[in-house]
């Protein structure tokens, strides 16, 4: 079993993270047609901008939640697979 930690860029900018074990795809399909309620519903259409794959859930849902924690600017890092600025962007570094 695999499991998707995903973003979302939603209609108004702001972004999404989730996770799931159906295909990614399929995921953002619902999203987009508001099958739940919940943050995308009203913030359609969405776009899917990042995604990493894992074998455990635990390890998905505990990378689900760093994300969730991060700022904007560090979450934009991600999407740019600039791994190199997380460090610096950390919310908790000295500045």
């Amino acid at each position: 079993m695999t499991v998707t930690v995903y973003m979302l860029r939603c209609a108004d900018g702001s972004y999404y993270v989730g996770l799931t074990k159906k295909p990614v795809e399929a995921r953002v399909g619902e999203h987009n047609a508001g099958v739940t309620d919940g943050y995308t519903k009203s913030r359609r259409p969405v776009e899917l901008v990042f995604t990493e794959t894992f074998e455990r859930l635990l390890d998905a849902i505990e990378r689900e939640r760093q994300i969730k924690g991060w700022t904007r600017r560090k979450k934009q890092a991600l999407i740019r697979y600039d791994y190199a600025a997380l460090p610096d962007l950390a919310s908790r570094k000295k500045q």
